[in-house]
């Protein structure tokens, strides 16, 4: 294996100062596209390792290139930006920004890539091709499609990501073949009614009424029109409407998620979600305008660069503690985008410590920090099993 006792060895004294930087990009989150002052710590400490670095990739990413350009090239993609979360955490690294939060542990994701490149830089004769993503704005699903407009994925023949995982113990990784995560969507549905008085509801179509109707009655057509094998989560986030307490609203406006995992049905969910929202809304003599934009779709991991994967992690980690997750998750990523073009895989990465950990996106999300070192071991065992393979033929 090519991951030896001197990597362990150099990660274990290379450790406490990525915790100091994880702490550092903790306490000073940025939020999608706004990733300035991380974009600069990141390309700062990857020229300190002696990498080839690009900034202004697709914005706010960063780039970082080493070995044998001419030879084949594996890529690892990371992302590095916060979320609009409160944080609620107490710990002494809070976030100073308010509002503003790390909550899905892109700050993790962050150093495990600098970690990763701090260890095969002290390797460079053992390397082909391998290039670096920091990636920006994930959040909103918009930072893969930047950087792949700015060039990011030329040359590049296989990639890997990472995610950390709640709800799985520190120590551990899940690892899948296949869908991973599901496609995406953003629903904006809008009735419109005829307003009126509140106390003369039966000269005027109340907007509010129909939009519960609406909510409501989506769900029950999802359970009694599409096969419940194939899953479909609809949520609304946002709902807008209404003037006054005493005048019934002509006009409401939800804001939504759709998630699922079946391709095919992927495809026509879109057209099914108009028809449904505009019969129920007529059936009440309302007008609904539905708008569907696609955000992500699914991450599908490459079975051979899985299986791959999973056997540096066993090698390091033992049999044990790689799962097998027997269910692709609702969530989405935008590592999907890279993924039309190139094939990869990501894993997932235990960070539930001693005391559990709270959800993502939760303003009590506290990983453990213990992580990194399982995933920069995993990573930089990965990525030299595939340049030992592929790189020099």
């Amino acid at each position: 294996m090519p991951f030896s006792d001197c990597h362990k060895e150099s990660l274990r004294l290379f450790l406490p100062e990525l915790i100091t930087i994880r702490r550092h990009l903790h306490a000073h989150p940025e939020l999608s596209g706004q990733e300035h002052q991380t974009a600069a710590t990141v390309a700062g400490e990857l020229k300190k390792y002696g990498w080839d670095v690009t900034e202004g990739v697709g914005r706010t990413g960063v780039i970082a290139e080493l070995g044998d350009k001419s030879a084949p090239c594996v890529g690892l993609r990371v992302d590095m930006d916060a979320l609009p979360v409160e944080e609620k955490t107490g710990l002494p690294f809070s976030s100073f920004n308010q509002g503003v939060m790390h909550a899905c542990g892109h700050d993790l994701h962050t150093c495990i890539g600098l970690g990763v490149a701090k260890l095969l830089a002290e390797d460079k004769s053992k390397l082909s091709g391998v290039r670096l993503l920091f990636q920006p704005a994930e959040e909103i699903a918009s930072g893969a499609k930047w950087m792949k407009e700015d060039g990011a994925l030329t040359g590049l023949d296989a990639l890997f990501g990472v995610h950390v995982f709640p709800e799985i113990p520190v120590g551990q990784i899940g690892v899948r073949r296949g869908v991973l995560t599901a496609a995406a969507g953003e629903l904006q549905v809008e009735i419109l009614g005829n307003g009126g008085h509140g106390a003369r509801p039966h000269q005027a179509v109340d907007a509010i009424w129909i939009a519960a109707r609406v909510i409501s009655g989506i769900q029950e057509a999802i359970s009694r029109c599409l096969d419940p094998l194939s899953p479909v989560v609809i949520s609304f986030g946002k709902i807008q409407g209404g003037q006054a307490f005493n005048v019934i609203a002509d006009k409401v406006r939800l804001l939504g998620t759709v998630r699922c995992l079946d391709l095919q049905l992927n495809e026509t969910l879109p057209n099914w979600i108009e028809e449904t929202v505009k019969k129920i809304a007529s059936n009440f003599g309302a007008e609904a305008k539905v708008q569907y934009r696609s955000i992500a779709p699914p991450v599908y991991n490459d079975p051979k660069l899985t299986q791959l994967l999973e056997n540096s992690a066993i090698a390091l980690l033992g049999d044990a503690n790689v799962l097998r997750l027997e269910q692709p998750s609702l969530g989405a990523e935008d590592f999907a985008e890279l993924l039309q073009d190139i094939p990869g895989t990501m894993f997932r990465l235990g960070v539930s410590g001693l005391n559990g950990c709270a959800p993502l996106h939760n303003g009590y999300f506290a990983p453990d920090e213990r992580c990194l070192e399982i995933g920069i071991s995993v990573l930089t065992s990965t990525l030299l099993d595939w340049m030992q393979k592929r790189g020099h033929h």
